[in-house]
């Protein structure tokens, strides 16, 4: 494996400077946003960002093979070459395992999170190549790519991990107050960092710029209407934390194959506006159905931030190629966004529709098929997997700090008075 130099010096002036906003935007999405998301459990969230720190440090390294041998194997001198792009890239097939990752979030040992990767990465990098490049389907943002494939490939895991006596740790499975404050940090960082996602590939120009407004706009549409979905089903008209960490991004998920298609702003209002309305009522009836139905424990949603709006924005982006035209984006124009060139230079609209759909069936049975094999593996007596008792408690596998009892350290007159602090003022803070 080599770097790409001819990437790297040759447009250091121009390449670099315009990929690597990009790559520094996904790379904060990957670490900080991904990982703070997942706090939200009361004693998990050392495993919540930890773990994801984990698992993407290593998953990048394998996909920068993985996409390597598929994308960028020079066949002269049989070395995979290197770029900034490449990087933006292995970020992306690492999302689709950290969003499986979300499925089995408390219920699984660092050991099989990394096995989970290594097999997620291949998995990856296989469906990434029939759909990118066999399929020639287009797909910026990795609505089917990244968020469909992970979804379908974390949900089928958790289905074969299914734990029957989950409710013996059904304690440690809500959140308390500041886990949740922690979690909406992830929530803003990859609310902030999302147009940014859906256009670091994207073609440069007019395609990115589309990608960037259309994403951007299907956000806010999202935020709205999962305030209001939120606020309408409660009780009293209050708000659950838990939509709006989750369903306030899927507008983001939604856009992606479609991001830089000429959709228009009131298209991707439309579209942030109903993967809001999915998204938000998924949390609320969808989850329960799934775990006591269907035998699918669901940590973090996934199916509704990721599987449903995936699958929305795969939809979108058939329709929307399909209905492309000439009067809107114009001879070349049309050309630079489907890239009909060499081998599709004749492929017309309606077809690559088409093509856009399978796009999305491919998707989806690698992940079904793919999570099946793995979850298989998985549930094997050999990984060191936590006990059902043990589950969402990260004293299985860190060390924690002690925890102090706030009243306690307030009976303690001697404590308190040595720090000058008044006993009336104590009670009133206790």
């Amino acid at each position: 494996m080599s770097t790409h130099r001819g990437t790297v010096n040759q447009h250091q002036g121009s390449g670099l400077q315009q990929m690597l906003p990009g790559f520094q935007d996904v790379h904060v999405m990957i670490f900080v946003g991904f990982g703070f998301l997942m706090t939200f459990l009361k004693r998990y969230s050392f495993g919540g960002v930890g773990f994801n720190f984990l698992i993407a440090a290593f998953g990048i390294q394998w996909a920068l093979l993985m996409q390597g041998w598929f994308h960028h194997l020079d066949e002269t001198d049989w070395k995979i070459k290197i770029g900034v792009e490449n990087l933006i890239n292995a970020d992306f097939c690492v999302a689709g395992c950290l969003i499986a990752y979300g499925a089995c979030l408390g219920k699984v040992s660092p050991v099989q999170l990394l096995v989970l990767t290594l097999f997620g990465v291949t998995l990856f990098a296989v469906e990434e190549y029939i759909i990118l490049e066999l399929l020639h389907a287009k797909d910026a943002g990795g609505s089917m790519v990244i968020h469909t494939f992970g979804a379908y490939y974390g949900l089928t895991i958790s289905w074969i991990l299914y734990r029957p006596l989950l409710t013996q740790s059904k304690h440690l499975q809500g959140s308390v107050y500041h886990s949740d404050v922690f979690a909406m940090i992830g929530t803003l960082f990859l609310w902030l960092y999302w147009p940014s996602f859906n256009s670091a590939i994207a073609d440069h120009g007019d395609g990115q710029h589309r990608a960037v407004i259309n994403t951007y706009l299907a956000l806010a549409s999202s935020v709205l209407t999962t305030f209001a979905i939120s606020s309408i089903s409660e009780r009293h008209g209050k708000l659950d934390m838990v939509h709006i960490q989750n369903a306030t991004l899927a507008g983001g998920v939604a856009m992606g194959t479609a991001s830089e298609f000429m959709i228009t702003p009131y298209g991707s209002l439309i579209v942030g506006f109903c993967a809001g309305i999915v998204s938000t009522f998924g949390y609320l009836y969808l989850t329960p159905f799934m775990e006591k139905t269907l035998k699918i424990q669901d940590t973090c949603g996934i199916h509704n931030l990721h599987a449903m709006p995936g699958v929305i924005g795969g939809i979108v982006g058939a329709i929307t190629a399909a209905c492309a035209s000439e009067s809107v984006y114009g001879h070349e124009g049309l050309i630079n966004t489907f890239d009909f060139k060499d081998a599709v230079a004749n492929r017309t609209v309606n077809i690559q529709g088409g093509y856009q759909a399978a796009g999305l069936f491919v998707a989806i049975a690698f992940g079904l098929v793919g999570g099946a094999l793995v979850g298989g593996i998985l549930k094997l007596p050999i990984w060191g997997d936590p006990a059902d008792a043990n589950c969402f408690d990260d004293d299985v596998y860190w060390e924690v700090p002690e925890d102090k009892d706030e009243n306690d350290l307030c009976r303690q007159p001697n404590m308190n008075h040595a720090r000058g602090i008044p006993d009336a003022y104590q009670r009133s803070h206790v």
